[in-house]
């Protein structure tokens, strides 16, 4: 029995130490109990039915006082005055910190990227940082318009805290490693429907796009930047749902060289944040038959859109640029068109093209 009592005695100082939730609740309520019952000793009807006791003990032990509802009896009044304010105000103080508290760790947490972000869906995911790319990655994708409203998470390996807090659209997660079970979880990779690998080299970019292949839902894609254009081929071989993209500076300067201007067409084609852009529209499955010819010159009456090729497959596997007007065209294609902003599905009237 003496054990006993001293255990229970042992939880109760690490409640009372920590000033814990439960503590504090309990403490609530035994204060308000008490100070109903002293009130009924003292005849103070008016302030006893439930509804209208809540409302006065909230509002008289915050000392906000509205007077509507106050004591009258001489004894009722020293309740108040000596055991509800004061004992109350004390409670309403610990409550307060805890809460702040909260407030403090809630911010922590999002700044220092320990938060959690396994409850989202349908989100875009970004891994790696580069101070000026990444910032400049989501202005691209946040100018989009027409873009659906996801929410964007930013996920790390740096000893940093949140770069990006300008920006509310994105979240902020640090990871101890990118290849991590549990620790690709605190992102929702399961359910992105996006993902951006962006390496601080080729091999941490070339090794999380590997470990993230399987592990994310069929209809996800990946985008991953190299500037090796072997290990570009080399995960192109492997992992089907990852586009790769290498750097193509050589390529630019010899075309702005042969043809002046190509390099400014090259910028206003990939950047939403001026002039006409490069996008990309999947045809729906059950769609019937049609040519290209049809929908180039339908995307161009209807939409100012100029059709430039049609892919196979989201990562533009087998692509046909430029293909000729009779180029039959099936369900699950996916067109890439210049136009001065998106066009999205619910857009096109399918059975009048």
């Amino acid at each position: 029995m003496p054990l006993l009592f001293k255990r229970l005695l042992l939880v109760l100082q690490t409640h009372i130490d920590q000033a814990s939730w439960p503590l504090i609740g309990l403490a609530t309520l035994l204060h308000m109990g008490a100070t109903w019952a002293l009130l009924w000793l003292a005849q103070e009807h008016a302030l006893l039915p439930v509804s209208t006791y809540i409302y006065y003990y909230v509002v008289t032990t915050s000392t906000v006082g509205y007077g509507d509802f106050s004591a009258t009896t001489e004894l009722g009044r020293w309740v108040v005055a000596v055991f509800q304010i004061p004992l109350g105000l004390a409670l309403f103080g610990i409550l307060l910190g805890k809460v702040g508290q909260l407030i403090t760790i809630w911010v922590k947490r999002a700044m220092k990227g320990d938060k959690d972000y396994s409850h989202l869906s349908d989100h875009i995911i970004i891994f790696g940082w580069h101070s000026t790319r990444t910032e400049r990655m989501i202005e691209y994708i946040l100018a989009d318009n027409k873009r659906i409203a996801r929410r964007i998470v930013l996920a790390v390996c740096d000893e940093m805290e949140h770069p990006l807090l300008r920006f509310t659209e994105v979240d902020f997660v640090r990871l101890v490693s990118f290849t991590d079970d549990q620790q690709l979880a605190r992102t929702g990779l399961a359910y992105a429907d996006k993902i951006i690998v962006d390496g601080q080299d080729d091999d941490q970019t070339f090794t999380t796009a590997l470990k993230l292949s399987p592990m994310v839902k069929d209809a996800a894609h990946i985008s991953a930047h190299f500037n090796d254009e072997t290990k570009a081929q080399l995960l192109r071989q492997h992992c089907r749902n990852v586009e790769c993209s290498t750097a193509m500076s050589a390529e630019i300067l010899v075309r702005s060289m042969q043809d002046p201007g190509s390099s400014r067409i090259q910028e206003e084609l990939l950047s939403t944040l001026h002039g006409d852009t490069q996008f990309s529209l999947q045809l729906p499955v059950s769609l019937g038959t049609l040519t290209f010819g049809q929908l180039f010159l339908y995307f161009k009456e209807h939409h100012n859109a100029t059709l430039l090729g049609v892919a196979h497959d989201l990562s533009g596997r087998d692509m046909d640029l430029n293909p000729p007007l009779d180029y039959a065209l099936r369900g699950g294609d996916v067109l890439h068109y210049i136009a001065p902003q998106r066009v999205l599905h619910s857009e096109v009237n399918w059975e009048r093209v």
